[in-house]
């Protein structure tokens, strides 16, 4: 069995990182190379890095944090936001980043995931799924529909759907962002996260809804997530990598330990 991945995610606005709550009132909390560096050294074992407002504005990542933020960690390091072309992707993978990841772009051209696959190896191809839970209908039976353009765009998508192609297109890993969850710190959604880590081959990441470390045990376990993301409560102190890691690995959760 593989090792459960511990990920923070910084969440890029204007150069800075911010923190929000349901993709919204979002407030800069530190300089993404300082804190990607600080999360390195306490024993992340991936980083990932959203420029939040690129798809939104229609404008391009910005290359040069990510170039930044390359030089001062030695582990994986997935960069989203503002991703359209296969262009875009060779100038983040090239600026250091071990992983694209796909989001608003690939709803609007799956062929972004199947051309980045056959250009890149599909271990470098993340889809990011941004997930609303809905009524359940004829077009979104699973009862969760995609959202693109930061939460501002619903879709008609059903999430499951969507998860399965985009793995048969080529898509690596998932990113599973639960939009209802997002910045609440009360736990990660448990009906969404097992519905796709269950019925897709590829990693599921786990995001949005971490409070505690009961809820990345529970996540890991009872949602059979691969890896889960971080951002709160790392980014404010709560806990640290390290203290979470250790106290996964005491619980019987297969983790990486650096020390």
């Amino acid at each position: 069995m593989l090792s459960k991945r511990i990920i923070p995610c910084l969440d890029i606005r204007d150069g800075k990182t911010t923190k929000g709550i349901r993709f919204k009132d979002n407030r800069d909390i530190g300089d993404p190379v300082e804190m990607a560096r600080f999360y390195y050294e306490q024993g992340a074992d991936e980083i990932v890095f959203y420029d939040i407002t690129a798809s939104s504005d229609r404008r391009d990542i910005m290359i040069h944090v990510v170039r930044r933020v390359a030089e001062e960690i030695f582990i994986p390091f997935s960069v989203g936001g503002g991703i359209r072309t296969l262009e875009d992707m060779r100038m983040v993978l090239l600026a250091g980043a071990e992983k694209v990841s796909v989001n608003t772009a690939a709803v609007l051209n799956p062929t972004i995931i199947s051309d980045g696959a056959m250009a890149f190896g599909s271990q470098c191809i993340v889809l990011g799924m941004d997930v609303k839970k809905v009524r359940a209908t004829d077009k979104t039976p699973s009862g969760y529909e995609i959202v693109i353009h930061g939460g501002r765009t619903f879709t008609g998508i059903d999430a499951l759907v969507w998860a399965q192609k985009a793995e048969r297109l080529g898509a690596g890993e998932i990113c599973l962002n639960s939009i209802d969850a997002d910045g609440l710190q009360q736990g990660y959604e448990l009906e969404l996260t097992p519905l796709i880590s269950e019925n897709v081959t590829i990693p599921v990441i786990a995001s949005g809804g971490a409070g505690n470390i009961e809820h990345m045990y529970d996540v890991l376990t009872k949602g059979r997530a691969d890896a889960a993301l971080i951002a709160s409560i790392v980014h404010y102190g709560t806990y640290t990598i390290r203290q979470i890691k250790q106290d996964l690995h005491s619980r019987g959760v297969k983790i990486r330990i650096t020390w």
